[in-house]
Parts: structure tokens; C-alpha cells; sequence
């Protein structure tokens, strides 16, 4: 159900169930959550990249549970998301097809996503009744307050030009240059030492669970134990003089 290969510091994360259009079941609930905590303990690896196999990133599968299950399973969705914000990683959704409930907040959960020109990005939840189970506050964080509640309140789907224009995701690009643009942009962020990238982003999920986030002591923590970074200011200093 999941696919795992990494190279030169970046990792990809495939869902694999593309006959269900990667539907996200309890399965590949289970799978997601094991392949995540090895990714975290790699040292090696910079940036994560998910994406889906097939015509879909990923959907909810609409399973028939009784309403205490459906609620377990939703709070384990959400600890799921959750834990691809505290990932020492930097995070990108590579977004082709459908990302519908689910699947929406799947790609709202990672730091950044890239989406083809043929993504479509939905909640259709409303229309069937109820509300998301999990994710509202990430998708308030990553789209302006009326975008997110034209989405969560129409159930419409909309087109990756519009989820652009939403702030929804970073970036649209053809088709068939999607792989290739997110591998070019996770080589970029991958390039840097893995301290900084690590340090902000704990630094932004502190300040979106309302804490502080410390900015000044993470800097100067980096410098006092970051032989890397300090290398680096060293050789940033000497172009500019040259």
C-alpha cells in the first residue's frame, strides 16, 4: 500500500492503492503511520514527498462504521496529520487527480504542495451531511479565513488554478512535468543543513498550537552547535566581500 525509496536526501512516499484511488482507509491508515516513524529516524533524509499512484492523490473512503468508530477513526486521522507537522523533515504534497476529503487534508497536512494542472481539491462532506472529521484548523492556517469556508461550506470541487489563486497550494505545473518540478524543488530545500530546516519548522507548529516560538534561542542554538551553518555564514561572508 505504500511505496518508500530515497535518494540524495529526499524521500518518496507513495500511496499505492490507485484501483481505490488511494482511498484512505484503515489499512493504509496503519501503513501510513508505521512508514512515518521510520522516515523520522532517518538522518539522511531532508525532505519527504508524498504523492499518490494513478488518476487520485488521495480520498476518504466512506467506510460503514457505527458513529464511535467513525469518531476513533477520524481522531486517528487527525493524530496521523498531526504527525507530519512534527516530522524533522520538510514535507511536500505532489498533488495529480483527485484530493477529496481525505485526501484534502492529506496534502493541507504537508508543508508545502505542487499540484498538475489536472488536480481537483474538494470537501464534499457537507453535502453528505456532516463535517470534516479532522483538519479544519491546518486548512484555516494554510488558506485565508473565506477561502477555507467557501470549501468547507459548498462542498464544491475546485480546479488546481483556483486552489492556486486560494493559496491552497504553492504551485500548479503540466501534467507531465509534476514529478520532475517537486524532485527539482525538494533537491533545492534538501541542499540546506537539515538543523535549519528542522529548527523552523518546530518553531511554526509551536507558534500555530499558540505558543511561543523562540526564534532567538533556536538562531542562536544553531550557531552553537551547528558546525555546518557556521561554515556556511563563513562562506556566504566571503562572496560578498569578493
Amino acid at each position: 500500500m505504500i511505496e518508500l525509496e530515497a535518494n540524495a536526501g529526499v524521500a518518496w512516499l507513495r500511496l499505492n492503492r490507485p484501483e481505490a484511488l488511494n482511498a484512505l482507509n484503515r489499512l493504509l491508515t496503519g501503513a501510513l503511520e508505521e512508514t512515518l516513524e521510520r522516515v523520522a529516524v532517518r538522518d539522511d533524509v531532508r525532505v519527504l514527498v508524498v504523492a499518490g499512484r494513478g488518476r487520485a492523490f488521495c480520498i476518504k473512503e466512506m467506510d460503514a462504521v457505527t458513529p464511535e468508530e467513525a469518531e476513533a477513526l477520524a481522531r486517528r486521522h487527525a493524530a496521523l496529520m498531526e504527525r507530519f507537522a512534527t516530522l524533522p523533515q520538510v514535507t511536500i504534497a505532489a498533488v495529480d487527480g483527485y484530493a477529496l476529503g481525505g485526501g484534502l487534508m492529506l496534502a493541507a497536512a504537508q508543508d508545502l504542495r505542487v499540484a498538475s494542472d489536472r488536480a481537483r481539491f474538494g470537501l464534499p462532506e457537507v453535502t453528505l451531511g456532516f463535517n470534516p472529521g479532522y483538519g479544519i484548523a491546518r486548512l484555516l492556517d494554510i488558506v485565508a479565513g473565506g477561502h477555507a469556508r467557501d470549501l468547507l461550506l459548498t462542498g464544491r470541487t475546485i480546479h488546481a488554478t483556483e486552489a492556486l489563486r486560494m493559496g491552497l497550494v504553492n504551485r500548479v505545473v503540466a501534467p507531465p512535468t509534476l514529478e520532475a518540478s517537486v524532485a527539482a524543488l525538494a533537491a533545492e530545500i534538501a541542499r540546506s543543513p537539515r538543523g535549519g530546516l528542522t529548527a523552523t519548522k518546530e518553531i511554526v507548529a509551536a507558534i500555530r498550537a499558540g505558543g511561543r516560538g523562540r526564534e532567538a534561542e533556536g538562531y542562536g542554538a544553531s550557531l552553537r552547535t551547528s558546525a555546518a551553518a557556521r561554515e556556511r555564514i563563513r562562506e556566504f561572508a566571503s562572496r560578498k566581500k569578493r
